[in-house]
């Protein structure tokens, strides 16, 4: 039977560029088929918005001396700036800045919340949420769980299984690139058999894996599917035959969070360094503060994240009420006037929870499923000739670029393994 080509890879962003690139090492012929207009899925940098390098998804080198793109990043000349963790230039209590010692008292409950939720971990026992591992209560608690649950991850912490967070937290440096982690992915891509405008319908195992969509029909040996798992459960990549059980229940146990930035770009400035953090405490159920990040690299940019339901919620209302929710957030530190002063250009919002090419930020795990990464990882349909990756694969560095990259090379290996030749 003739192929077209060894393996088909499904996606142009790190867990494809990453299969690519492995693949071409093992001498193995490959096409990556990319839906969108650019390479880089959800690191994406763009510079004519803000006039600067803007990274609408991933930010952060995360766990930077385990991330295998850290030597990649310095051997290209990028540059990389760490921030410091959690520490706040502003923290709002109300309309008035904490004190240094609330500070401390701000800092301890984070410290407290996240050993708690290692400590129910070690306990064992059936998964439960993070909400149910964590303190209420104290007056610095709900905020706790405000920015280490729903802002960082995503989605709130009675939605999120413990122990998935555990066996995937990162820590250690956390790097940010100047030049945007988009524009290093984007340098992977250099030389790579990439098709962009590619959008794949449909995948059928029969005597070659064929892949059809718009563009036409593509027969492989093998294949590699590193879209996102909203994409995948919202169906639209259809297998035959059918996915099997496990594999279906998998994508439906790993859901997409969503974190939005809306970023606003300035004029004279807030006088405050670069690198700022800005956050406030949480006054009550409907309160969803953004955490700010200001002046990154000297730039004249302030980034807001929110997190969760309210960023879907957002996400639905369009870029315009983004940007309202996001000055007035930002007004709560320094007053309306001086905000419409400081940043008189349009802000931008990113769109990921829109985009129906990726549905979402990065995958979260339902309370009960946190195996689902390793059976989805581990899945070998039609023989093993069809692979998943992804950073939902990743049973360390989920939600990570570095975990995608380091997937699509694993799935890269097992299926050039399998295949005859």
């Amino acid at each position: 039977m003739p192929f077209d080509i060894d393996i088909a890879v499904v996606g142009a962003g790190a867990a494809g560029l990453g299969a690519a690139t492995r693949l071409a090492a093992l001498g193995r012929s490959c096409l990556v088929l990319e839906a969108g207009m650019r390479v880089g899925g959800r690191a994406y940098t763009e510079s004519a918005s803000l006039g600067a390098p803007f990274d609408h998804g991933a930010s952060w080198l995360h766990v930077a001396e385990h991330n295998p793109l850290t030597p990649v990043a310095r051997r290209l000349g990028f540059t990389l700036r760490e921030g410091e963790r959690r520490r706040r230039e502003i923290l709002l209590i109300g309309d008035r800045h904490a004190t240094p010692a609330e500070k401390a008292a701000h800092d301890a409950a984070c410290d407290a919340w996240e050993e708690a939720a290692e400590a129910r971990a070690a306990q064992g026992g059936p998964d439960v949420s993070i909400a149910e591992a964590v303190p209420h209560g104290g007056y610095w608690d709900a905020t706790a769980s405000h920015w280490l649950g729903t802002t960082i991850c995503g989605v709130e912490p009675w939605k999120n299984s413990l122990r998935d967070y555990i066996d995937t937290g990162l820590d250690g440096e956390t790097p940010q690139i100047a030049e945007g982690y988009g524009t290093l992915v984007a340098r992977l891509a250099e030389g790579l058999p990439v098709r962009l405008g590619a959008p794949v319908h449909r995948i059928r195992a029969d005597g070659a894996i064929t892949l059809e969509g718009p563009g036409g029909t593509l027969r492989a040996r093998g294949c590699i599917v590193t879209v996102s798992t909203g994409v995948l459960a919202a169906g639209g990549l259809r297998f035959e035959p059918g996915l099997p059980a496990e594999v279906e229940a998998a994508i439906a146990g790993l859901p997409l969070a969503l974190l939005s930035k809306i970023a606003l770009r300035g004029g004279e400035g807030l006088g405050l360094g670069p690198f700022a953090r800005l956050g406030r405490r949480l006054e009550g159920a409907g309160d969803h503060p953004m955490s700010w990040l200001v002046a990154p690299f000297g730039r004249d940019h302030a980034v807001g994240f929110l997190g969760g339901e309210a960023a879907w919620a957002l996400a639905r209302e369009g870029p315009a009420a983004a940007e309202a929710f996001a000055r007035a957030d930002l007004a709560r530190y320094f007053g309306a006037a001086a905000v419409a002063r400081a940043f008189p250009h349009p802000a931008v919002a990113t769109d990921w929870g829109e985009n129906p090419l990726f549905q979402g930020a990065y995958t979260y795990a339902l309370v009960g499923a946190a195996g689902a990464r390793a059976v989805l990882a581990g899945a070998r349909l039609a023989d093993g000739r069809i692979r998943f990756a992804g950073e939902a694969c990743h049973t360390r560095y989920a939600g990570t670029v570095g975990g995608a990259w380091a997937s699509g090379m694993a799935a890269a290996e097992a299926l050039s393994a399998t295949l005859p030749g």
